[in-house]
């Protein structure tokens, strides 16, 4: 069995982005468009912050699934292939992250 990647839901979000909203939650978001789906991912947020803090290793989990799944339809929406994302993440981890922040402000 090969493991699920966010390339594989990245994937199904965009085939599902053009599916009918009657029958697809994210087709909805995606015909919604960007404040609908940024709002719900904001609240994802706030609910993965929440468990974090609480110590509940369950409702992290299922959390993190949401707030993933939602920055993807944002992602989505907003033309913005997640390799684009992955291409920064990896420019970042080429050095410490104290270094990256202090490179940032200038």
């Amino acid at each position: 069995m090969t493991e699920f990647t966010l390339s594989d839901l990245e994937k199904i979000v965009a085939r599902r982005a053009l599916a009918s909203p009657d029958e697809s939650w994210t087709a909805k978001l995606y015909t919604a468009g960007q404040r609908k789906a940024a709002k719900k991912l904001g609240e994802e947020a706030v609910e993965t912050v929440i468990a974090a803090i609480a110590g509940d290793r369950d409702n992290l989990t299922d959390e993190s699934a949401d707030l993933l799944y939602h920055l993807l339809v944002v992602l989505k929406i907003a033309d913005i292939p997640l390799s684009d994302v992955l291409k920064v993440l990896e420019k970042r981890t080429a050095q410490s992250g104290l270094e990256e922040k202090a490179n940032r402000r200038e």
